[in-house]
């Protein structure tokens, strides 16, 4: 699979409603690819899940298109309230992560602040007819009019999706849970809030084990919070977190059972030039993601994203400046609550190209080969079918091209802070508040 140093980006389909009217419920919080992408997952801030199928003439007509379907749409959560600390949960859906499909049925874990829910979502395009004991509306018979034994015979019917809960993991966080990340043995997974991180296995939903533990006993002499945590993709003992002193932790279970002690720890030396009132918080990191292969992982922070080689702790072995002529805008934006925006990232199919989001719609692609980039914009104005993504550029001085933007005229509360890349071919989804883009390269 190419990266995106060559290649060409192309508009395919965009879901939501291109009004300016948006409401808060419907900006999108989440988006995943399951492990084959044919499905699309998207979480809001309203609760809901909305569930994406890839059209299967799309996969099979040359060229290749990137085209999903709305598969499934479901209530995943609902506002709840906390008496003991008359706090307001919200609904609104923070992860959503897909399990291996083992069966004709896919399952997924989304979470809140507080709860996770393991989903089942299935297929239904037969029913059964001829009971004994009930109508076919599902009224009771009266068994005096039961006279002989009806042999019941399974009848087509249009297809129906289902989504059910299977299990509902409550009441282990006292924080808001920022991640959680299913291992590799498909059989446990792991969940973080901003002090701790606990161990779940699937299939129990009433206990779990505490694998890290930041609380000071003191809490005025707390002095980071954990903002990301994933395990491996191969190896079952090992998953990393992040922090925003901007350190990364890799963990292995084997070694304790207490996960206090971390086996490496990933920090750059900070750059005394570069030091200012804004350096620690720009340098939290949003977001970490192990490649594919699990030799790498890249971080996020609020200027750029880094590659490390989990070989090498001391310095990350690539570093890519994301929007950095925001730094001599530090100041307006701590005013304005943005320079706390937490940017996700992530790897392509075959860890060559990464991608990450930024502000006025923009996102950018970096070819980890060619070390070309891109700054790409997720707008209303590509929104034509095979409209060919032209490259976007921020100018800081006076005069300008007449495509590039100038950095005072970047609007600021567009920011594309989620992004998805298809595992297998490249295709990308990006959520611009209410909206799904989907791009893809041509085939």
């Amino acid at each position: 699979m190419a990266g995106n140093g060559d290649t060409q980006w192309y508009f395919s389909q965009v879901k939501g409603t291109l009004d300016d009217d948006v409401t808060e419920a419907d900006i999108i919080s989440c988006v995943e690819f399951n492990h084959d992408g044919d499905l699309l997952a998207t979480g809001d801030k309203g609760g809901r899940v909305v569930i994406f199928q890839r059209d299967p003439v799309s996969k099979s007509v040359i060229p290749r298109r990137g085209e999903y379907n709305v598969y499934s749409t479901f209530q995943s959560h609902e506002p709840e309230f906390d008496y003991l600390k008359s706090l307001e949960i919200e609904e609104k859906i923070n992860k959503i992560r897909w399990l291996k499909r083992k069966n004709q049925a896919h399952f997924l874990l989304s979470t809140n602040d507080k709860t996770i829910k393991l989903w089942k979502v299935s297929e239904r395009d037969k029913k059964v007819e001829g009971y004994n004991t009930k109508e076919e509306t599902g009224q009771a018979r009266d068994p005096s009019c039961i006279t002989q034994l009806r042999v019941p015979v399974i009848k087509p019917m249009e297809l129906m999706v289902e989504a059910s809960p299977r299990r509902i993991f409550a009441n282990a966080h006292t924080y808001h849970i920022n991640s959680i990340s299913v291992n590799s043995d498909q059989e446990t997974y792991l969940s973080a809030d901003d002090l701790r991180i606990n161990l779940w296995h699937l299939e129990i939903t009433d206990q779990s084990f505490n694998i890290v533990d930041i609380k000071p006993t003191n809490m005025e002499e707390l002095t980071e919070v954990i903002t990301a945590a994933e395990f491996h993709p191969v190896e079952c003992n090992l998953f990393v977190y992040s922090s925003s002193k901007g350190t990364i932790r890799l963990c292995d279970m084997r070694a304790a059972a207490l996960c206090d002690r971390h086996s490496k720890l990933f920090e750059e030396p900070e750059d005394p030039t570069n030091r200012s009132f804004f350096s620690e918080i720009i340098s939290s990191i949003s977001d970490v993601k192990l490649s594919n292969s699990g030799r790498y992982m890249i971080s996020r922070d609020y200027l750029s994203v880094k590659v490390w080689d989990l070989h090498m702790e001391t310095k990350p072995i690539e570093s890519y400046p994301v929007h950095e002529y925001l730094r001599s805008k530090l100041c307006s934006l701590y005013e304005n609550d943005c320079i706390f925006d937490k940017f996700e990232c992530c790897w392509n199919g075959n860890d060559s190209a990464i991608m990450t989001g930024s502000y006025n719609n923009f996102f950018r692609m970096f070819d980890r080969t060619t070390k070309k980039d891109a700054t790409l914009e997720a707008s209303r104005d590509v929104a034509k079918p095979k409209t060919l993504l032209k490259p976007r550029k921020v100018c800081t001085g006076g005069k300008r091209k007449k495509d590039d933007i100038s950095v005072d005229c970047l609007d600021f509360n567009k920011k594309i802070l989620h992004t998805a890349w298809h595992p297998l071919e490249n295709i990308i989804a990006v959520a611009a508040t209410n909206n799904l883009f989907l791009f893809q390269d041509k085939f």
